[in-house]
């Protein structure tokens, strides 16, 4: 049975192990491992609980297998009805050992929260998640324009 619950500070290493599961097998991972998990568990026990960062973990036999970070952007003060923030998910990761309908759960979880403080939900997928996202209504926007700085 899988769990899905709100982290907690003393989840952050886990979460950070789980980040470099995530990204390492990339062609410009450079950062040495245990640099990397050091350095992220500490950027993790700062932001988890703060309000701009929330992150949703799956929990099976004690152990996180799966994450889901949303992170808000705030706008400018309107005087509309629209809320004041953007929603931004990422790092939606589950273990392969535990996928199937896990990322789905992490991210109807996120999804959720998102849906009390954002007025839109953005996100960069990668080639394996955009069926997930486009179950769940995401689609390409036409109105967001993007520069990459590098």
């Amino acid at each position: 049975m899988i769990d899905i619950r709100l982290a907690t500070v003393d989840d952050a290493a886990a979460l950070a192990d789980l980040r470099w599961e995530f990204r390492s097998s990339r062609p410009d991972a450079r950062e040495p491992r245990d640099r990397f998990v050091a350095r992220c568990t500490e950027w993790m026990r700062g932001e988890i609980g703060r309000s701009t960062w929330r992150a949703w973990v799956a929990v099976k036999d004690g152990r996180i297998v799966g994450n889901a970070w949303v992170g808000t952007i705030p706008k400018l003060p309107n005087p509309g009805a629209e809320r004041e923030e953007h929603a931004y998910i990422s790092n939606v990761y589950v273990t392969p050992a535990a996928r199937g309908g896990v990322g789905r759960a992490l991210l109807d979880a996120a999804l959720a929260d998102a849906a009390t403080r954002a007025d839109r939900v953005i996100l960069w997928p990668s080639a394996l998640s955009r069926t997930l996202y486009a179950r769940h209504g995401f689609i390409a926007s036409g109105d967001v324009l993007e520069l990459k700085i590098r």
